[in-house]
């Protein structure tokens, strides 16, 4: 399998099982009466809130596994993103944009440095 048709595949799923868990949240209780996880119908959006950021930090996490090299930063950047979500997020862009040298374009940002 190639490294294109992982990323559809894994984000084919994302959006499929998101847009498809969101609308059946949204058959149980509508979005606007939402009153957390302790409200018995509540729990469904709750679940599909945290389903969702879940989804984004493995959107923003492949973008890490892109960039770096190492298995140890690799497995290190998941867990903190796992566990830390933004947080750690804001961290690697800002360890990122720091790595920039003066003369580099912001887009370099995105790419993986050579060597």
């Amino acid at each position: 399998m190639t490294a294109r048709t992982g990323l559809r595949l894994l984000f084919g799923f994302i959006l499929v099982s998101l847009a498809c868990y969101t609308a059946w949240a949204g058959t149980q209780q509508a979005v606007w009466n939402w009153q957390g996880l302790v409200t018995p119908p509540d729990r469904w959006w709750t679940i599909a809130t945290l389903v969702d950021a879940y989804y984004g930090f493995i959107t923003f996490y492949v973008w890490v596994f892109y960039k770096e090299r190492s298995a140890a930063g690799r497995i290190g950047w998941f867990v903190a993103i796992m566990l830390l979500g933004n947080m750690a997020m804001a961290a690697y862009v800002l360890r990122e944009l720091g790595r920039l040298r003066d003369d580099e374009p912001v887009a370099a940002l995105l790419l993986r440095r050579s060597g």
